[in-house]
């Protein structure tokens, strides 16, 4: 299976695990049930559940993801959580495990997690205001707030930065 390279570990991705367990007889007829088991506003908790081919479930795996953890997640949090647990219901099977249980996508969301941006986002009427003012203040508003990438290429864009 393909690696991929984190912080200096090599991790397989879940599509990789995915496809070993597709194509690998001793997985014949075997399939895999998503659930929710919380999904509101701010959170949603996933659980996957691989069963045999006799329908007898043989592991299951959940994973936590929130609604603002990471650009990505703001509109695509439900299928994260669900890949994140499927990699680690495959990793219990003992697919891809060679150098950890979490899959490549779980290692790097948890590194993008970490070193999370904790500034506000920047309002559309903040940009109004920003628009009004110097190239200065415009300046400091693109080092104190998150935006959208439209605001920071109108506000570049607008004082020449």
């Amino acid at each position: 299976m393909k690696t991929i390279n984190i912080k200096g570990k090599e991790y397989i991705t879940v599509n990789e695990r995915l496809k070993y367990f597709r194509n690998e007889d001793t997985f014949n007829g075997w399939r895999i049930s998503e659930d929710v088991e919380i999904l509101n506003e701010k959170e949603g908790i996933f659980k996957v559940t691989i069963y045999d081919d006799k329908g007898d479930p043989i592991v299951s795996a959940h994973a936590q993801e929130y609604r603002d953890s990471t650009y990505i997640n703001k509109t695509s949090f439900v299928e994260n959580g669900f890949t994140s647990a499927l990699g680690r219901a495959l990793g219990y099977l003992g697919i891809g495990i060679d150098t950890s249980i979490a899959s490549g996508e779980e290692v790097q969301n948890a590194i993008t997690n970490q070193e999370k941006d904790e500034r506000a986002w920047l309002t559309e009427a903040q940009l109004k205001a920003t628009l009004k003012g110097t190239k200065e203040q415009a300046e400091k508003v693109l080092a104190a707030y998150k935006m959208k990438n439209e605001y920071k290429e109108t506000i570049k864009l607008k004082f020449k930065l």
